[in-house]
């Protein structure tokens, strides 16, 4: 057999796909691998180029195939789609991760650590306990409403509407015992939800990156720490990158040497995105005071010509910067003075 280049995988809870090509980018070698063949398959091999897709458990496989002294490249799955060819199959997807790997171009995604991912997965068990109280409320809210009974939205009016629920003498008990049980599954979500943020902002006070960028106008303890997890600044050539990778620039759909700009693209991390859009909304809401210093030039004149749900994904994107350059430099935010002059 020719000396193996790369080697592209595709990867499954149970069958692995791989694509090997010499140097002369030739395939020589398409091969399925059960789940329990993969490790002792590239233990016998030498130190080779191996692609996969950074999707669901690739992290844990390259941290294997690493420690074996393998050269493991992670590709988003959106730059391999391109490379796939008509017949989407495993074989071909392999391909096409192989084909990826190689462009001069490409980027990848960098292996995270265990605990990186044990870090992040408190804020990914977080969210979906947030998703899962939501429908609980909105459940109890709708079932209310067939009896009669009316609650404004939020949190806070759970109690009352539990209160109205069994006040009301209209309402069968076999109703009220179910509202009650949705009551009860509320009550133990947020029991959960408050153990859990004590937990992360026990976190965000032992992560020396989190705390530098808390400094930062209208970013807090969990959107600090959310930042410093889930974001490598070696990943990213400049602040204006990392806001880009965000989905925090403009859509382009340019040609002929004619520049078009579309809405923000919506690309990267959503989580992040919608976090940094939440925090820059509040920088506006106390901006509108009189007596605000988070108020700066730019900003002024940002509210003055624009509406504010654009102004805040442009301060999102400032933000985005700032974040790249503190994670960069080791610095605490600098509230720029009154006479700097703002770069939008």
């Amino acid at each position: 057999m020719s000396e193996i280049k790369r080697i592209g995988i595709d990867t499954s809870k149970a069958v692995f796909t791989l694509h090997a090509i010499d140097q002369a980018d030739r395939p020589v070698l398409r091969v399925n691998l059960r789940r329990a063949q993969m490790l002792p398959f590239f233990k016998k091999r030498p130190r080779t180029e191996i692609a996969m897709e950074a999707c669901g458990s690739a992290h844990h496989w390259a941290r294997k195939l690493i420690a074996m002294g393998h050269d493991v490249r992670l590709i988003p799955p959106q730059y391999v789609k391109p490379y796939v060819k008509r017949g989407k199959n495993d074989r071909n997807d392999a391909e096409a991760i192989c084909e990826a790997a190689g462009r001069p171009g490409m980027r990848f995604v960098l292996t995270k650590s265990e605990a990186q991912q044990a870090d992040g997965l408190v804020l990914k068990v977080r969210e979906t306990l947030l998703g899962q109280r939501t429908r609980l409320i909105n459940t109890l809210r709708g079932h209310a409403a067939e009896f009669g009974v009316i609650a404004a939205k939020g949190t806070s009016q759970v109690v009352p509407l539990l209160a109205a629920i069994e006040a009301e003498a209209g309402i069968p008990a076999t109703a009220k015992a179910m509202l009650a049980l949705l009551g009860e599954e509320i009550a133990h979500l947020d029991d959960r939800l408050k153990e859990l943020e004590t937990k992360l902002l026990a976190m965000h006070r032992a992560n020396a990156i989190s705390q530098l960028l808390a400094t930062i106008p209208g970013i807090g303890p969990l959107i600090a720490l959310t930042l410093a997890i889930e974001i490598d600044p070696k990943a990213f050539q400049s602040g204006r990158h990392l806001a880009a990778w965000l989905g925090l620039t403009p859509r382009e759909h340019s040609t002929g040497g004619k520049q078009r700009l579309g809405g923000i693209s919506r690309a990267g991390h959503e989580r992040l995105r919608a976090l940094l859009v939440t925090g820059a909304t509040a920088v506006i809401r106390h901006a509108s005071r009189a007596d605000s210093r988070l108020a700066t030039p730019w900003l002024r004149q940002l509210l003055s010509r624009k509406p504010r749900k654009l102004a805040a994904v442009a301060l999102a994107n400032k933000m985005a910067r700032i974040v790249w350059a503190i994670m960069t430099r080791g610095e605490v935010y600098r509230q720029p003075t009154a006479g700097a002059v703002a770069v939008a």
